[in-house]
This record gives C-alpha cells, sequence and structure tokens, in this order.
C-alpha cells in the first residue's frame, strides 16, 4: 500500500509529530529517510515564500509519483511552510519510506531536488535593511536537478 502526501503550510512545523506520525508498515519498511530544511539567516532577516494554491500540491504530488516509479518507495512526504519565515526556522520537511535504504535515499533527495529548482514555490528575502528580493535557484541546485534528467537512479 501506497501512502503520498504534500502540505503546503502557513503553520510552523511540528518535526517531532510528523516524524512520529509517518506512516511506515512493521512488516515491509525497513528505511525511512527525512530531510529537513531549515531558513538559512545569511544577510536575510525574513524569507517570505507565495504559493498557487491547489496547483502547489498538484505539481509536488506528481513529482513524489515519478519518485515511486523510479524507486519502490511505500510512503513519501511532503511537508512545506509558505508565508514569512524567520532565519532558523525549518521550511520543508520531507520524508521517504522504503523496504531499503538506496530507495529512500534516492527518492528524498529526487523530490529534494524538485522542490529546490521547480515547484511552484516563489521566494522572497528581506535583507537587514529591510528591503525585498526576488529568491531564483542556484545554478549548483539546477546542475543537481538535472542529472535526474539524464535518468540517474543515484
Amino acid at each position: 500500500m501506497s501512502v503520498f502526501s504534500v502540505d503546503i503550510t502557513g503553520s510552523p512545523l511540528d518535526l517531532a509529530a510528523l516524524t512520529q506520525g509517518f506512516p511506515r508498515s512493521p512488516e515491509d519498511t525497513g528505511a525511512v529517510t527525512s530531510f529537513t530544511g531549515f531558513v538559512r539567516g545569511e544577510g536575510i532577516s525574513a524569507l517570505a515564500l507565495e504559493h498557487y494554491p491547489g496547483m502547489t500540491e498538484r505539481s509536488i504530488l506528481e513529482t513524489v509519483k515519478s519518485a515511486a516509479r523510479r524507486w519502490p518507495v511505500q510512503a513519501v512526504q511532503v511537508v512545506h511552510r509558505v508565508g514569512e519565515l524567520a532565519p532558523g526556522e525549518p521550511i520543508v520537511w520531507l520524508a521517504v519510506g522504503s523496504a531499503h535504504r538506496a530507495a529512500a535515499f534516492n527518492a528524498c533527495e529526487f523530490v529534494m531536488d524538485y522542490l529546490k529548482v521547480s515547484a511552484p514555490l516563489w521566494k522572497r528575502e528581506r535583507d537587514s535593511a529591510g528591503s525585498w528580493q526576488w529568491v531564483e535557484a542556484k545554478s549548483a541546485d539546477e546542475d543537481r536537478a538535472k542529472r535526474w534528467i539524464r535518468g540517474a537512479t543515484a
């Protein structure tokens, strides 16, 4: 049984509750890989994220399903913040369950690479002077994501 979910929320992430509530089968799940991303405070006082409700969730869910076609995963859960966040706050939590660790790690990285460069989430940073600037994907993140297009599985 596969369980895939995507939640876009303006509420703070409860990492302990997310981890504890992640669906896993005692008989089949041998590995759960999770990733938590935090807002870095490198010269910023805030990060604001916007999204298009419905479209964002559908787009991310399609990527989750794409990961499930590539690797034998049992569960994938994505929870992403929107709104204004302060440095140090969790911005994204992603977990993948599978029978084996390689599939869990690969699918987790695949989904996270998509979230970094292609998900319909728009970011702005506020600098210490209070000015807002739009954030574009970094070329290093785009290069990492391209390897999946070339068919990489690891």
